[in-house]
This record gives C-alpha cells, structure tokens and sequence, in this order.
C-alpha cells in the first residue's frame, strides 16, 4: 500500500444521530440491484414476465414479514416503519403501475420497475420540506428488495456480521437497520439519505453514531479502513492519524459525560427557579417516534403530524387505519396529553393522483385547513378517528393553517358533526378535547384577539410564522439567510400573540423550531408560554435552560429585547445576559433541528 493511500481523508455530511464512534469500516454490498438492463418482451413472455415480477414481490412480502416477526419488542417501532414498506409492496402506484408498464410497454420486469420507482422519487423530491423528500428514499428501499429477487441478488445479512464494525453503505433500508446488533454495530454512514429519513430515525432511536448523506463514502472508503464518525458534527475521518484519534477519543469522553448529565435533567420537571412550571414536549412524524419522547423525558406530544399516512399512495387512509395510529399514540402517552394536528397536507406536501399540479404557489394556495375545508369527506373521516381514540387516551386538536375566523368556526361545526354520527352509531368516542389554533400566518397574529374565542389554546409554529412574515423561503440558499428568528417584527408578533393569550385566558403554545433551540428559551420565557413542544432529542436541553432561569427576570429581559431593532442586536443581547447558561448545553446547540 503506498502512502497516499494511508493519508489522513475528512468527509463532510449530514449528523443524522449525535455520538462518536472509532473503528473498522465494513462495506454492504448492493452490487446487482442498480445495474438494470432493458429488453422487450414478446406476447408469449408477457404473461410470464408478470408473474415473475409478482413472485419477487410476494418473496420480499415473505422477507419484511419475518424480520418484523423477528424484531425484538424493545425495538417494535422498527417493525412499524417496516410495516409501512409491506403498504408501499402492494400500493397501486408502484405495483399496479410496473405491471401495467410491463404490459404497455413490453418491457422486462426490472426496468419496468426502475422506470416506475424514478418517477415516483421525482414526485418525492420535488417537494420542499424535507422530512417529506427523503420520503422517497423509502420508494427506493422497498424497489430495491424486489429488485435483489428479480436479479437473484444476495441480500445484505447485517445480522450475521460477528464483530465490531461501523457500516458503511449507498444507503440502508430499515429491514437492513432492522437486523442490527448494538454488540456489533458501532455506528454508519451513508450516501444517500438526511435526519428525517427512515435511516435517521432509526440510529437515534438505536443511539448510535450515524452520518447519511456523503455521496461518496463507498468510493472512498474500503473494507476494513479505520473511520471516525462523528454524528454531531456529521464529520467522518478515514485513516485518521495519531493526532486526530487522540483529539476525537477526548470530544468522545467529554460528550458521553455531557450527554449523560443532561439526558439525567429530561426526567426532572421544567421548573423555573422561582417556581414556575412548563410543560415540555415531543414533535413527532411518526407513531414509532412516540419512544424517543418518552426516553428524553417528554411531558407529552405537543405535535403530532399526521400527514406521512396520506403521502404516496392512490387512495386516502380509512378511518380504522387512522384510528389505530392515533389510538396507539395516545395509549403509549396516556395520562400525557396528545396534540394531533389535522391534516396539513399540499402546499409542499402533496397526495398522490389527489394534488393540483397547476398551483404556482401551492405554500399560498390550497393547503392546510383550506385544504380540510374543501375536501370534507377526507377532513370528516380524519376528524372521526381523532374523537375515536380521544376515547383512548388525552388528546387534543390543533388546526392547521388558520387565516381568519370563519375557518375555524367552520372547522369546528366539522367536529360537532363528526361527533354526531359517531353518537348516532353509538360507538365510543370523546368529545370533550382541547381544541387548538395554529398560529402561522400574520393574519392569525392580527386576529388572534378575535379567535381566542374559539379555542382553548394557541399553537405558534415559527417555521411558517417567519417565513411568511418575512417573504424568506428558507430552502432557496438565496435568500435563506434572511431568515431571522430573531428578527424584530417576530418578536413583536410573539409579544402580540402572547398579550391576548394572557387577556383571553387561552394557553400559548409553541411548536416550530424555535422551541428547541435553547438560544430562545428565556426570550419564550419571558414571554410567558406555557409550553415549549421540539424534536425530542432537545427535550433534556431545553428543561435545564429553564431550570436555570427565573422567570421575573425573563418578563424584564423581554421588554429590552422588544426595543431592540435589528437581529444581531437581540442576540447580543440573548448571549450577554444568558451566556454563561447557554454555554452549558453546546450539546443541545449541535443536536439541534436532527
């Protein structure tokens, strides 16, 4: 081996799960499955050619089955995202569509499957949220498992692995982190994938080290290179030299020890230090992302968004199907309480064979309750299920979206006449729930005086909040940087809306990202919200912020921030005030937004 081929190599990726690992690289194969060949097809093979596409997918049915069979209880939320895959095997868009490729276009079953799958990423892709793009990502491991059956492929067994490795991969399905053995599995990295992947979810719900998102870690790296991986900072180092093992060994010792203090704190209340209590929550996408609110400490779910159910597929979700998702959320929380936000749905997410393709603005346009609105059998279906499993557990109701007062009169005459025909039935429900308002638009800011009366709490969600108050699509590198928190027209926003939930008696809430930055924690204080809910690795962070603080000071804090007029001024002001505290939770800084 010459030298260079021993020299020192950083990547740069995305921090998917926070922690360090140092160890040899183990290489999954996925040769095969991507090299795909297109021939035609005869009329005498057509037939055949389908079956044979039926086959592979009844085998990779039979494969998901036993590894759900398989998984341990203590992981059963990777059997819940696996148990979506085996939806996805049969969907109409992927399976109903490569047989009807194979048989329009006399085409052998791989390509016509590639064909299918690269139009279905595309319509993923292009949508602007990111959660909702690495969506596609689980297009691609369900194809890729019938692929490996149509081509004869060997299936990458990570359960069989008998030492101690880091993984390293294009990119890894959740049957594939499904079978991983922590004794084993040190941590991985990929090419492809984000934090809100499938994958992400996984290693931090496993907790360990993983950086998604490298592109080109399986050129660079080879079976058996030395790596560091470090999934806070999403850096990884092949063939690390002494010097660099010797200062990441340190970052690792110092973050375990900082990790474990603070991960202690997210069982302890969030209790101010002249007494003053806030409740503090988990946001979640996924009915499996119910766990890690529990393990960090949550008081409850202050978001859970509903939409992944509706992405994808040809039809909408039944009632029972909707109904047993949030009644195993609200089972798992109970007594905690249960926020479940109607479904915000176009805009940048999209319903297959159900969006409008000729919206030029769909952020402006159909989305969010206005979407609920127009389509009442789909809003009325969704908002059946919730009073269902309220039955269930303590859930509340948040609607999305909302830009004036008949919208929300009108969402909750929708409500009354779900629970009607639910009594006519005379099946069991709860009507009795808290019902929130989402205040994202500035509209709902100017009006919140006016709404108050309508509901029994305000859910602020920033992300929307700023940007539509600022004109800033933060995910145009162009203008991104103009997305300021902390600007001062959002202050005077959250001090208006936290004004009439004072006067009005409603609670305040808030949900956008702002919430879990520790940053903000005495400006939201000294607001006065009475419950912060985040992503809930930032949980334990956010509840020591705020066992530090008192809550008198933060009110005083609050009205020099409102005389500020420029961002960078208010976050001197944050730092120079705060500081000494803000500094003792670094680790909460580098997790954020994961």
């Amino acid at each position: 081996m010459s030298d260079n081929d021993t020299l020192e190599i950083m990547l740069k990726g995305i921090g998917a799960s926070s922690g360090i690992c140092i160890g040899k690289a183990y290489l999954v194969d996925k040769e095969g499955v991507n090299v795909v060949k297109k021939y035609s097809i005869t009329e005498a093979d057509l037939e055949n050619e389908k079956n044979r596409f039926k086959t592979a997918v009844k085998k990779a049915t039979d494969e998901l089955h036993a590894i759900i069979e398989e998984t341990p209880e203590d992981f059963q939320e990777h059997a819940n995202i696996l148990e979506i895959h085996l939806v996805l095997l049969r969907d109409k868009m992927l399976y109903g569509k490569a047989l009807e490729t194979i048989e329009k276009e006399w085409v052998n079953a791989e390509w016509a499957l590639k064909k299918v799958v690269s139009k279905l990423q595309g319509m993923f892709k292009n949508m602007s949220e990111v959660y909702l793009r690495e969506r596609a990502a689980d297009i691609v491991h369900v194809s890729d498992h019938i692929m490996r059956n149509l081509v004869g492929a060997e299936h990458a067994n990570i359960k069989d692995i008998d030492k101690r490795v880091i993984l390293v991969a294009d990119d890894l399905s959740p049957a594939e982190t499904s079978q991983i053995q922590l004794e084993q599995i040190m941590g991985f990295v990929t090419d492809l994938g984000g934090a809100t992947s499938h994958t992400g979810i996984i290693a931090r719900t496993l907790e360990i080290p993983a950086v998604l998102g490298l592109d080109n870690a399986t050129e660079t790296i080879s079976n058996d290179d030395v790596i560091i991986v470090d999934g806070t900072t999403g850096e990884v180092v092949i063939h690390p030299d002494e010097e660099t093992l010797v200062k990441f060994v340190e970052r690792r010792i110092k973050y375990e020890a900082h990790r474990a203090a603070i991960v202690r704190g997210g069982y302890l209340p969030a209790n101010t230090a002249d007494g003053i209590t806030l409740q503090i929550m988990g946001n979640i996408g996924l009915p499996e992302e119910v766990v890690s609110v529990k393990n960090y400490g949550g008081d409850g779910i202050g978001l859970y968004r509903t939409e992944f159910q509706y992405l994808g597929h040809s039809r909408f979700p039944t009632e029972e199907q909707l109904f047993d998702k949030y009644r195993d959320v609200a089972e798992v929380m109970a007594p905690k309480p249960v926020t479940i936000r109607t479904l915000d749905i176009n805009g940048d997410k999209a319903v297959a064979r159900h969006s409008d393709p000729t919206e030029k603005n769909p952020a402006l346009g159909l989305r969010g309750i206005r979407y609920c609105l127009k389509k009442t059998e789909v809003f009325k279906t969704q908002l059946r299920a919730i009073l269902r499993a309220a039955a269930f557990g303590n859930i509340r109701i948040l609607f999305p979206m909302i830009s004036s007062l008949d919208e929300i009169i009108e969402a909750k005459k929708m409500l009354d006449q779900a629970a009607y025909s639910l009594e006519k039935e005379d099946a069991e429900f709860d009507k009795n729930i808290g019902i929130g308002v989402m205040i994202e638009v500035p509209s709902a800011v100017i009006m919140a005086d006016v709404i108050a009366c309508e509901a029994d709490f305000f859910s602020i969600g920033t992300n929307d909040l700023i940007q539509y108050t600022l004109a800033v699509d933060r995910g145009n590198r162009h203008v991104s940087h103009l997305y300021q928190p902390l600007h001062p027209a959002i202050m005077r926003m959250l001090r208006r809306v936290s004004d009439v939930a004072r006067d009005t008696g409603v609670k305040l809430f808030m949900c956008g990202e702002m919430a879990g930055n520790p940053v903000y924690v005495p400006i939201l204080l000294g607001l006065g919200m009475d419950e912060l809910s985040m992503n809930p690795r930032s949980i334990p962070a956010v509840k020591r912020v705020i066992r530090s603080l008192k809550t008198g000071e933060t009110r005083d804090f609050v009205e020099d921030v409102l005389r500020e007029t420029t961002s960078e001024g208010i976050m001197k002001l944050v730092w120079d005030a705060y500081g000494d505290i803000l500094s003792n939770v670094q680790l909460a800084e580098a997790e954020r937004g994961k």
